[in-house]
């Protein structure tokens, strides 16, 4: 028996076993699964056998650090089912533990190539750190930045004084000219030429005395630069070879035993180059353990334990897919010649829906977009309002689509019908004269009446479609908000956007510097429900043709 290998604590009889295998990237848990987590969380919360600050305990000490973790229903040879269980990246700073089945790789492991590599590399960093922070090398290039400093206000200086004298020639040379005989002209004519070349010799007398006085200061802290860039190389160098090092030892199997590296399953990727932490997600530790000691996969499921970091959405005890960036690449290989569930991504949610008109003229319209409808075409799926608008309407041309609305939400759309109107339209959405209303249902009481939520988004880049709010590199999103109702433990809200981001109040309402409390049925910040109780109810805007106000409202049918 392997010694990861875990029977559930009560009986599974009653359990009917999936057909196929769980699709990591959109998935609801089996109820094998659901069980299993809770016998994880349940060992979580009592277990001594490691110390980890999760951000639960407000009392415990220590760096904040969630974890996500997994559950794969295996069966063994002996056609028993249980299920192993793993933790994404290190816990507790090391990789093996009691419960959780080991790493791909193992590069904490003592004596290993990558910890006798790293502290070589640490010895780098500790003498360039000394370098650029000894005394006589700071104080060097304090005086370098000052004398750099003089020399651009003195040429500048004497350069403008260069030009003032040549503007001054000039208006003497042309005074000059009416008032002196040819001979005198001739003479004066020949001083002033003097005179520029004196000015031309001062100038790069000038020039050279910095050259000088700058070259003296780089012979100087070549002494210290010299050994700072090869110290560099050698890191870069060492970094990259030991990362090349490490994508090679990531050796994933796949049910028939085809075993393939990081490098190798990275290469097709348009970035090339695997992520920081790529095969280190619970997904394939999982995987890897269940192929390498004949476990047959049955189900498989992460959860998220802990305080999110400050970026992600990431909800304590709540289930997530597998990421897209790090984890898609492994899983299709690893997952090969498996029978798994249909990729929902693949099917078209729109079939057997309908688009309402709500107004129309020989300008534009305004149509009623169902949930699970997507604006424009997808990747995969090409039916959308877009398409739909394209063969149903006569003499439409031009863009058409002036906004969007995420698939799964609801609502009003304003749409072109020739090029003039469209930028038009498009002027106002980009100036935010247009008033938008959102109408929202969220799983939780919000406490105030009234807010704005002011939070930078940026797409998750590992794990897109994700949005990240992220203060560095994130495009400003505001949206103010009003609670409209309270009931039955949850809230209906209104929200107006000022800005139009991705997923911004979908963010905005799930994360913790937001509303803290996600939209009912959002599958990416909060809980799957039968759709997202997310409907856009009013939209304004002016005519193009008569410039008069247009106001519509769809009240949400929820």
């Amino acid at each position: 028996m392997q010694t990861h290998f875990q029977y559930f604590a009560t009986p599974i009889n009653e359990f009917k076993l999936p057909s196929k295998f769980t699709f990591p990237f959109y998935y609801e848990p089996h109820p094998l699964c659901e069980l299993a987590t809770t016998e994880v969380q349940n060992y979580l919360q009592s277990q001594t056998d490691f110390e980890h600050n999760f951000g639960i305990d407000t009392k415990k000490k220590g760096l904040v650090i969630g974890k996500m973790f997994g559950v794969l229903v295996v069966q063994n040879q002996q056609k028993e089912i249980g299920y192993i269980t793993a933790v994404s990246g290190k816990l507790a700073e090391k990789n093996i533990h009691k419960k959780f089945v080991p790493p791909v790789y193992d590069m904490l492991s003592k004596n290993s190539y990558f910890l006798q590599e790293e502290h070589i590399l640490n010895s780098i960093h500790l003498d360039l750190n000394r370098l650029e922070n000894t005394p006589e090398y700071l104080t060097l290039l304090a005086q370098e930045n000052l004398e750099k400093k003089k020399a651009v206000f003195d040429i500048h200086e004497k350069k403008e004084a260069r030009k003032a004298a040549k503007k001054d020639r000039n208006l003497r040379r042309k005074e000059a000219k009416s008032k002196l005989s040819t001979e005198a002209y001739i003479a004066f004519e020949e001083a002033l030429s003097n005179e520029s070349l004196e000015a031309k010799y001062f100038f790069n007398n000038v020039t050279r005395y910095w050259e000088h006085t700058l070259n003296a200061l780089k012979e100087k802290l070549a002494v210290f630069t010299n050994q700072i860039i090869l110290l560099k190389e050698r890191r870069k160098e060492k970094s990259a070879a030991l990362q090349h090092y490490l994508f090679e030892q990531y050796q994933f199997l796949n049910s028939k035993k085809e075993v393939k590296n990081l490098s190798q399953l990275f290469t097709e990727t348009s970035t090339q180059t695997p992520p920081a932490g790529s095969g280190e997600c619970a997904a394939p530790k999982l995987l890897q353990y269940a192929f390498l000691h004949h476990l047959k996969p049955i189900a498989m499921a992460e959860f998220w334990w802990g305080q999110a970091p400050n970026k992600e959405i990431r909800k304590h005890q709540q289930f997530y897919p597998a990421c897209q960036g790090k984890c898609k690449p492994i899983l299709k290989h690893m997952l090969a010649e498996i029978d798994m569930d249909t990729n929902p991504m693949l099917q078209n949610p729109a079939i057997g829906k309908e688009l309402e008109t709500i107004f129309e003229d020989e300008n534009l319209m305004v149509i009623y977009k169902p949930s699970e409808f997507l604006s424009v075409p997808g990747i995969h799926i090409q039916d959308s309002v877009f398409t739909r608008i394209k063969q149903q309407v006569k003499n439409i041309s031009g863009p058409i689509i002036v906004h969007r609305l995420d698939m799964a939400t609801s609502g009003l759309l304003v749409l072109a019908k020739n090029k003039k109107t469209h930028k038009y339209l498009q002027s106002q959405f980009i100036n935010r004269t247009v008033k938008k209303r959102y109408t929202a249902l969220l799983d939780g009481i919000v406490t105030d009446n009234t807010g704005t939520i002011n939070l930078p988004l940026r797409v998750d880049l590992e794990d897109r479609p994700r949005q990240l709010v992220c203060f560095e590199h994130g495009k400003p999103a505001e949206t103010n908000w009003e609670v409209i109702e309270r009931k039955n433990g949850k809230t209906k809200i209104h929200f107006y956007p000022i800005s139009g981001r991705t997923h911004q109040l979908r963010v905005h309402a799930s994360h913790a510097l937001g509303l803290n409390i996600p939209i009912i049925g959002d599958d990416l910040y909060g809980k799957k429900s039968r759709r997202l109780y997310l409907h856009a109810d009013t939209l304004e805007f002016t005519h193009p043709s008569n410039k008069q106000k247009m106001v519509f409202h769809k009240k949400a049918e929820f």
